[in-house]
């Protein structure tokens, strides 16, 4: 599966523990930034890596900032993206199977990078599990076109 990463500054360090995990799992990524401690601007690195997961070129994505919150917001901001920020291994499931989340936020701040890499692998390992659930997924994205 090719993930697309993005973060800022306060997430750097934690998805550098991130690609780890996916080197390790078999997973390509692209890396959409930041790439350094530099202080910079989250909502572009997380609405670059939901570009490339809205496109298809990217099957899911992760994001990284401080809290996890703001990345989430702009990377929800693009069109066909569900991108859930999580802070334990069974929000990160549970997003998969119940709100087929196509992308995972977490908060470099706040979560370590044990638990991180846990919910990074049950994020990527768990399918949705459609059902009655798919009417909830439509009626969510049926959102985006009542503005």
């Amino acid at each position: 599966m090719n993930i697309a990463l993005g973060c800022d500054h306060g997430g750097y360090a934690l998805k550098q523990d991130i690609i780890q995990v996916l080197e390790r799992l078999g997973h390509t990524y692209q890396d959409f930034g930041c790439y350094s401690l530099d202080s910079c601007d989250y909502p572009d690195f997380g609405a670059a890596a939901a570009r490339a997961v809205a496109s298809g070129e990217c099957q899911m994505g992760i994001v990284v900032c401080t809290t996890g919150i703001g990345i989430s917001i702009a990377a929800n901001k693009i069109r066909g993206i569900r991108c859930a920020h999580c802070a334990d291994c069974l929000e990160a499931e549970l997003t998969r199977r119940h709100n087929d989340a196509n992308m995972l936020a977490i908060g470099g701040g706040f979560t370590g990078p044990n638990m991180a890499r846990r919910m990074v692998e049950v994020f990527l390992s768990t399918e949705f599990e459609g059902g009655r659930h798919a009417r909830r997924v439509d009626k969510i994205m049926a959102l985006e076109q009542t503005q």
